[in-house]
């Protein structure tokens, strides 16, 4: 494990809602994370496809860890706002939300997310494109 990804996953860890709905923290670089989000019960709506809330959850948490990557350490970074839009809402397989760092600051940095569902055969679908406004914090835990 890289430096970069065990600073990252140690916060991912202590995630109580990613860890509920069986999230993985699957890739991590300078400006880039990639979160898996399966498909269960836990993450559907009443027609049960994906619920927007856990495709926001997961593309707010993957572009929220991509900001963390470029703030110094000792720092955390919470969301200020997001803007998403939905695409397409699919059952079965699972969601995968890459975070990129559009331009990170001192006191704010700006990030986008893309959400696309994987089926069971490989396939690719988008679900939900975000971008989204941080701000870095002290570090307090």
């Amino acid at each position: 494990m890289t430096a970069i990804f065990e600073r990252v996953n140690q916060s991912f860890q202590r995630q109580g809602m990613m860890q509920h709905l069986d999230a993985r923290l699957v890739k991590v670089e300078q400006g880039v994370v990639e979160i898996v989000l399966p498909y269960s019960d836990k993450v559907t709506q009443q027609q049960d496809g994906f619920h927007g809330g856990a495709m926001g959850a997961v593309a707010d948490i993957a572009g929220g860890y991509a900001a963390l990557t470029v703030t110094p350490e000792g720092m955390e970074v919470v969301t200020v706002e997001y803007k998403i839009n939905f695409l397409a809402s699919f059952k079965g397989g699972e969601l995968r939300a890459t975070g990129r760092v559009v331009k990170g600051g001192k006191r704010i940095i700006v990030t986008t997310a893309e959400v696309v569902h994987v089926d069971d055969d490989g396939k690719t679908s988008p679900c939900a494109v975000m971008q989204q406004t941080l701000v870095p914090v002290p570090k307090n835990y």
